[in-house]
């Protein structure tokens, strides 16, 4: 699986957003939801954004149940290269987005209590790019430090690229990646120190883990 694709969600500052990419995530995600303590606002991503190197990873503004002008909107003025929705959104919704922001990755998630929402996920793959498996919480849509049912997901088989989220870090990385074998991995609360403040140190042991197990290269690409 040498061609992991590791995206580190909930960036808010600048040489954060630099550094993590400089220690070899393909993806920074950006909360686009003003409810989350990690929100970030359209200029504060423009400004992380420059502050990248000329090769930077993709750029993903996370939204929920946010209206499609205002997403179009966002995209435009921060330079985001794809866009992942977290709430409620409908298939008509994603297939008018795709219209809408052509060239840019959609990718739409799905927050999993059982091995029956499973076949929601079925129902969109023909209208996104990307599929996200997230651990469900009654109030909170994401960064929640919980994790799925690796067990469930062990016949998963998409036709699209998919990535795993809910509540993975440094410690237990390996384990899930030897269970499921999903085309990439996003982090968000595995990686802080506190909303929005991402321990760096921790960012570096997740690659240390990777590539000792062999998920990655052992040099970044």
């Amino acid at each position: 699986m040498t061609h992991l694709r590791i995206k580190i969600c909930g960036i808010t500052q600048p040489e954060q957003g630099r550094s993590i990419a400089e220690l070899g995530a393909n993806a920074l995600g950006f909360i686009c939801v003003s409810a989350s303590p990690r929100y970030v606002e359209p200029d504060r991503i423009r400004a992380i954004v420059d502050r990248l190197s000329p090769h930077s990873p993709a750029l993903i503004g996370v939204f929920a149940n946010a209206n499609p002008e205002e997403i179009c909107r966002i995209v435009a003025a921060t330079g985001l290269t794809g866009v992942q929705l977290h709430g409620g959104e409908s298939l008509q919704m994603c297939r008018q987005l795709r219209q809408s922001l052509p060239g840019i990755e959609l990718i739409k998630a799905f927050r999993i209590r059982n091995p029956e929402d499973l076949t929601e996920v079925d129902l969109y793959e023909d209208g996104v790019d990307t599929l996200l498996l997230d651990a469900y919480h009654p109030q909170q849509l994401g960064g929640t430090g919980q994790t799925l049912d690796w067990s469930s997901l062990t016949v998963f088989r998409p036709r699209l690229p998919w990535l795993l989220a809910g509540g993975l870090n440094p410690d237990n990385i390996a384990f899930a990646l030897s269970r499921i074998h999903p085309h990439g991995i996003d982090l968000s609360s595995g990686v802080e120190r506190s909303p929005g403040d991402k321990d760096l140190d921790k960012v570096a042991r997740l690659f240390d883990v990777l590539r000792a197990n062999a998920l990655l290269p052992r040099t970044p690409l």
